[in-house]
């Protein structure tokens, strides 16, 4: 039996386990999931402009009432600090993560955000289960600070997404013989921008929705069972396509 062969049997073998174990999980995801979606703001205001910044969130959150899932909006008394600036605190709550992204990244807000630039010295927030992490967890812009899951399950994730892409890549590279001619710097550059551009556009989301049961927060601890059968299959499909791709070698 080939190594192709004995990958298949395997894939073949654990894929029943995996759609049962799934479905379990996925009523155990949904009976365990955050209710609400929430961000967190704070805004530096100068004291001097402190009732003209309070009419522009009452319009900020009058504009955000239009977006579905809206819930409520809580402003907090300021908090005085050194330099003649008052700290304000504003935490908006929607019902679904999808409902916060949606409002977060509107083209209302956006002009909001610009109007409101010239009353308010900084702002940043916290954002809790919006989603909005890229793979995991990174800064956008000055506003995000997400929270991404532990650090091995990233590392497992990415890998499980890197690995076909270099291999494809490279196999396609020397089938019609790219770059050949091209100094070592050079052609590493390229391969590195393209398997970067695939991996961001097109195989880490896929593969972030295949694991969205498993790839949780750090601050959300899943079961043992989840953490189990997320990192069975990982392996078990890296250790898959380890087989398919020595055999096409």
């Amino acid at each position: 039996m080939t190594l192709i062969a004995l990958g298949r049997v395997a894939i073949d073998q654990f894929m029943p386990m995996w759609q049962g174990s799934m479905a379990r999980l996925t009523q155990v995801a949904e009976a365990d999931q955050v209710p609400y979606s929430s961000v967190v703001i704070e805004y530096t205001v100068p004291q001097e402009k402190s009732w003209a910044f309070r009419a522009w969130h009452r319009s900020l959150v009058h504009a955000a009432q239009a977006f579905p899932g809206f819930i409520r909006a809580d402003r907090h008394r300021p908090l005085p600090c050194q330099g003649g600036v008052l700290k304000w605190y504003s935490v908006v709550h929607f019902e679904q993560p999808d409902h916060l992204n949606r409002w977060l990244l509107s083209p209302e807000r956006d002009a909001l955000l610009k109007v409101g630039r010239g009353l308010f010295q900084s702002y940043k927030f916290k954002s809790f289960e919006t989603g909005l992490e890229g793979w995991f967890s990174h800064h956008s812009g000055n506003e995000l600070t997400g929270l991404g899951p532990p650090a091995w399950k990233q590392i497992l994730t990415v890998v499980l997404g890197l690995y076909p892409v270099i291999m494809i890549q490279d196999a396609v590279i020397d089938a019609f013989d790219l770059m050949k001619s091209w100094d070592p710097a050079s052609a590493m550059l390229v391969k590195n921008l393209i398997t970067t551009c695939i991996l961001t556009l097109v195989v880490m989301p896929m593969v972030m929705r295949i694991l969205d049961f498993w790839l949780q927060p750090a601050h959300r601890r899943a079961s043992m069972g989840i953490d189990l059968v997320g990192a069975t299959f990982t392996i078990a499909a890296m250790v898959a396509m380890v087989f398919v791709f020595s055999e096409i070698h």
